[in-house]
């Protein structure tokens, strides 16, 4: 059976991330890209992670601060035996 052609939109960063590499992304998707790199080049992995954490700190402070002043929504509809 035959191959369709597919158009997918991946991460320019990861392209680049790639290339800069010597890896061919043909037949790859994001998350295989992704998951091929983090264990390839785990610098950058890291690289990516850090910068997604500073860039989400704001997001990620106000989320946990409904949390502790509203609890988790999971919380109102656990059933009492647990």
């Amino acid at each position: 059976m035959g191959k369709v052609e597919l158009n997918i939109g991946i991460d320019p960063e990861l392209v680049e991330q790639a290339g800069r590499l010597g890896i061919s992304i043909a037949g790859m998707d994001e998350r295989a890209l992704r998951l091929h790199l983090q264990k390839v080049d785990p610098a950058g992995a890291e690289a990516r992670a850090k910068r997604w954490a500073e860039e989400n700190a704001e997001a990620i402070r106000d989320h946990n601060r409904r949390i502790r002043e509203r609890g988790l929504l999971s919380d109102y509809i656990r059933p009492s035996w647990l």
